[in-house]
């Protein structure tokens, strides 16, 4: 967990099985490869109850591992305290969007900021496409644009 004075930040998709478990593996890596890690509370989670208690998805998992980047996460759903634990909320696409801004407007001491992941894209490709129905190269595509996204949001951040 990161240290008293440290920043927070959730990644959030629809069942936190694809998108956010990636991106949070992805930035757990490259703040650890940048040594600020400890300076991290990093974490992910669903807006839905679909997947809660599962594991990421095994496409997901064989994607990470093919690029030697550790997942270990159990899905989980979004709560009021993390409205007021996070510094920063980071979403896939616009649905997820809308459910975390609505659920935001029900927290009084909300001091999350809530954007997409996609805004901190270098190339510009806001949206980051669900790939649950889809096929590997989906997740492939997922993970290069959570890395790109992670890499700005973390210079931006650190």
């Amino acid at each position: 967990m990161a240290a008293n004075n440290g920043k927070a930040v959730l990644f959030v998709c629809l069942g936190n099985i694809c998108r956010s478990p990636i991106a949070e593996a992805v930035f757990r890596k490259l703040a650890k490869d940048n040594s600020v890690v400890d300076h991290w509370r990093i974490d992910s989670a669903a807006t839905s109850t679909y997947e809660i208690g599962n594991p990421p998805d095994h496409r997901g998992q064989a994607c990470m591992r093919k690029h030697g980047t550790n997942m270990s996460h159990v899905a989980r759903q979004v709560t009021k305290d993390d409205f007021a634990t996070f510094d920063h909320i980071l979403c896939m696409d616009e649905s997820n969007l809308r459910d975390l801004k609505k659920k935001a407007s029900q927290v009084k001491n909300c001091k999350a900021k809530i954007e997409l992941l996609g805004s901190y894209d270098p190339q510009k490709q806001l949206i980051i496409q669900d790939p649950y129905y889809g096929n590997e190269e989906d997740f492939e595509t997922v993970y290069e644009q959570c890395v790109r996204c992670c890499k700005a949001f973390l210079e931006n951040y650190s």
